[in-house]
């Protein structure tokens, strides 16, 4: 009986086990076939130049995948348009990725000169100070111009519409930017929010940006990385969501803190409303350091005569 016993919680583990494996790999292998989208990689883009087809072979051998993904999620940041299971159908196999030691390769295609791409796999730290990927001198001629023109193609049909977006997420394009519009109550193109606005920002802001905007705030002088000067025209193609995302992200390797710890969303949406005021046609320049919002000292009121009372109320 006790070995019986054994024998069934085995067959029971086993079957389990292949149901699962059934259930999660090949059934969706069967059955997931999505259609093809307009934005998946056109490898015939780079063919007069190499083999780009051949150059994916090369990315395979070479372990690539090993520390770089090809897939932008949710929550990425600088990696471009989000892929598609369309994106997908004849990659065969799928370069994925396992880790993301290196950047991600997405929509990798056109950011940067071939030669630069080239020197990069040559060279690595030659153009990126500090990089631990490993160098690819050895490759061959027609190897290197291969996985070049590989690296070319990728995200070559998942073209950026605006040169400044915000992630995905802020975006109506996506379930939490459709959740962050539905909150919005603000018009963040009237005078009235821009007032409100201006105050928030005077409150949070003008230590670094000045009280105009103008990058020329009393803290301005000690900072390594100088604040933005929002009178550039630069600033001009800042979309709503954008202008939200770095008020509530702040921006990494400065000194913006993320006031979205700190403040509410509609006080974003009101300080976003006043940020929009601000560009200009030609950018408003602090040249020296008489024109730095200079800090009102404070004259602090002063002691009385009364001793110090310890805080637990005693006396000595």
């Amino acid at each position: 009986m006790n070995g019986n016993g054994y024998r069934l919680g085995a067959i029971g583990i086993i079957s389990t086990f292949f149901i699962i494996i059934f259930s999660t790999v090949l059934m969706p292998m069967v059955i997931f076939r999505p259609e093809v989208t307009p934005s998946h990689n056109d490898y015939t883009a780079e063919k007069s130049v190499a083999d780009p087809i051949r150059g994916r072979r090369i990315y395979i051998r070479e372990g690539c995948l090993y520390c770089h993904t090809q897939f932008t999620r949710l929550q990425d940041r600088g990696y471009g348009p989000l892929v598609k299971a369309g994106d997908f159908r004849y990659e065969t196999p799928h370069q994925l990725g396992t880790a993301r030691t290196g950047p991600d390769l997405t929509n990798e295609g056109g950011r940067m000169p071939s030669e630069w791409q080239k020197a990069h796999l040559i060279q690595p730290r030659a153009v990126k100070p500090g990089s631990i990927m490993p160098s690819f001198s050895y490759l061959s001629e027609r190897d290197m111009n291969d996985l070049v023109a590989y690296i070319q193609t990728l995200g070559n049909n998942r073209k950026v519409d605006k040169f400044v977006e915000a992630p995905e997420e802020y975006l109506p394009s996506t379930w939490t930017g459709q959740n962050l519009a539905k909150n919005n109550h603000v018009d963040t193109s009237s005078d009235a929010a821009a007032n409100a606005g201006r105050g928030i920002f005077t409150q949070n802001c003008t230590a670094c940006h000045g009280l105009n905007g103008e990058g020329n705030g009393p803290n301005s002088i000690t900072l390594l990385k100088k604040p933005a000067n929002f009178t550039r025209p630069f600033f001009k193609q800042y979309t709503d969501q954008m202008w939200y995302y770095r008020v509530a992200e702040g921006v990494p390797g400065t000194r913006m803190p993320r006031f979205g710890l700190t403040l509410t969303q509609e006080e974003i949406w009101y300080l976003v409303a006043y940020l929009k005021t601000l560009p200009q046609e030609h950018a408003v320049v602090t040249d020296s350091v008489d024109k730095v919002n200079k800090v009102d000292h404070i004259k602090l009121p002063k002691l009385t005569n009364q001793l110090y009372e310890p805080h637990h109320g005693g006396h000595e």
